[in-house]
């Protein structure tokens, strides 16, 4: 909610994130209308229904986290926002993930 598409930062930062028609809770039992937040740096968004994995480029934010700190080199990059069960299945629906660029100085 902080972090435009385009915008130029400086690192680290905190990216704030956000959910609308969507409950951001712990991973745990996958419920209807529940889950968890994910960024992938540099990487695409998952297909909606495959699992998201978890390394270095694949952030998961499974304790149901709204705020992130990141520390990205300098130049351009890209985040996907994406919103998954709580087993870490990509969910489907309008505004499950989001992709923006920005640049760091």
């Amino acid at each position: 909610t902080n972090v435009e598409d385009g915008a130029t930062i400086t690192t680290p930062f905190t990216v704030t994130m956000g959910a609308e028609n969507f409950t951001v809770i712990a991973a745990g039992e996958p419920k209807p209308g529940e889950g968890h937040l994910h960024i992938m740096v540099d990487a695409p968004c998952i297909e909606v229904g495959q699992g998201i994995p978890k390394d270095e480029t694949h952030l998961h934010y499974g304790a149901g986290q709204l705020e992130a700190g990141l520390t990205l080199a300098p130049g351009e990059h890209t985040l996907c926002l994406q919103a998954a069960d709580g087993t870490h299945v990509a969910l489907d629906g309008a505004g499950m993930q989001q992709m923006i660029k920005v640049t760091v100085q």
